[in-house]
């Protein structure tokens, strides 16, 4: 068995980061699991024309995937760290970088590494029927 090119790694480990951070917040169903799938698809034909860019894949599919529930079925992930006013999602920092954070602009804090919601306590996603 040959090794993973840095390409397949950093797709794999994207791929598991983003799903342990939906398991987290509840909201690993089948449909959403494809959406992590389509968006592995579209980042490594990315990588394929910009190969720097493979140590951002992991936050990117994380903005992918965040961007595609939003359209769907409301905020992911909840910020588990403003307990009052109005529930807002956390995003994404750097957008296009290494080591990839949740952050909560409100509050002004890192949540939790991208892969790492468990730990943070970070809720489900909001229905964009919910007051926003």
């Amino acid at each position: 068995m040959s090794p993973l090119s840095p390409l397949e790694q950093a797709l794999h480990t994207a791929r598991a980061l983003v799903l342990a951070d939906l398991v987290a917040g509840e909201v690993a169903e089948a449909d959403v699991v494809s959406l992590v799938e389509e968006s592995v698809v579209q980042r490594r034909w990315w990588v394929e024309q910009w190969p720097d860019g493979v140590e951002f894949v992991a936050g990117l599919v994380a903005q992918d995937v965040q961007d595609a529930l939003l359209d769907r079925f409301g905020r992911w992930p909840l910020c588990p760290v403003c307990g009052a006013g109005d529930p807002h999602a956390l995003e994404v920092e750097p957008e296009l970088g290494p080591d990839p954070h949740w952050v909560c602009h409100k509050a002004g804090v890192t949540v939790a590494a991208v892969g790492s919601l468990g730990a943070a306590g970070a809720g489900g996603a909001q229905s964009s029927g919910e007051s926003a």
